[in-house]
């Protein structure tokens, strides 16, 4: 089958809403295409080798490089989704290209999408609710945690750059929102709190060494069903989302043999 083809969309609105994250908003009356429950779904920002969003300038044998982001909050009626970006400057390009981007856009840039792409849901039947993550997947967990049960308890444990970067969630009463910070370890963050009892449903997106420790812990130690278990890596430190990409398949396939 025929993939669809990108969408342009346009900046409407660019906003910082924390110290290191950026809020853009983007209009396409393509985007009312989308499905209602697409919030938390991730699509791919398309730029030209060089970094620019123009891809006119391509030549036919050119791929363009994607960056993959969440949507945030999606609105049909306007035709609108929320995208929200990490403001970090690196040195490498290649790593910096939509963050680069984000800073520096402005109302009537333009853009191509891919998308959107669906994540694998949580377990809301479970008894109890652990989710982990970090600031590349806080508008993920900001998605996902308006999912649960009103009733559901458990924790979410998220790691953030700075105090200044702590951003209201629409979390259930008895679901206890723990913030830690750029000096923590989210891992072991996440082992100091006390193992519930019942069945859990674990949520985890984090960077890739971050990940493993994480599904060590809850995988191997406490021996969670796989099927309760979403646990996924945004990034890895010091690597590019290219190459992140294979070092994610090569760990599936150490994972299945």
């Amino acid at each position: 089958m025929k993939k669809p083809s990108p969408k342009q969309v346009a900046v409407v609105a660019t906003e910082s809403i924390t110290p290191n994250m950026q809020r853009i908003t983007f209009q396409s009356e393509s985007l009312r295409e989308f499905p209602a429950n697409c919030e938390g779904s991730y699509i791919k920002l398309l730029f030209t080798p060089s970094g620019s969003t123009d891809l006119s300038t391509m030549g036919p044998d050119d791929r363009p490089v994607m960056r993959t982001y969440t949507i945030r909050q999606f609105d049909a009626q306007a035709g609108t989704i929320e995208v929200d970006f990490v403001r970090h400057i690196t040195e490498d390009l290649q790593c910096g290209f939509a963050a680069r981007w984000a800073m520096d856009a402005s109302v009537g840039d333009t853009m191509s999408i891919a998308g959107p792409g669906a994540i694998q849901d949580m377990n809301t039947e479970a008894d109890w609710f652990f989710m982990t993550a970090d600031m590349t997947a806080l508008p993920a967990l900001s998605a996902k945690i308006k999912q649960l049960p009103r009733d559901a308890k458990g924790y979410a444990v998220v790691k953030v750059i700075s105090e200044q970067d702590i951003q209201p969630l629409d979390a259930p009463e008895q679901l206890a929102v723990h913030w830690v910070f750029e000096q923590d370890d989210l891992a072991e963050s996440a082992r100091q709190l006390e193992w519930l009892d019942g069945s859990a449903s674990v949520w985890c997106a984090c960077e890739f060494d971050s990940m493993r420790a994480l599904r060590q812990y809850f995988r191997n130690e406490k021996q969670v069903e796989r099927e309760n278990i979403y646990i996924s890596s945004y990034w890895k430190q010091g690597v590019a989302e290219d190459g992140h990409k294979v070092i994610k398949r090569q760990d599936a396939e150490e994972q299945e043999a």
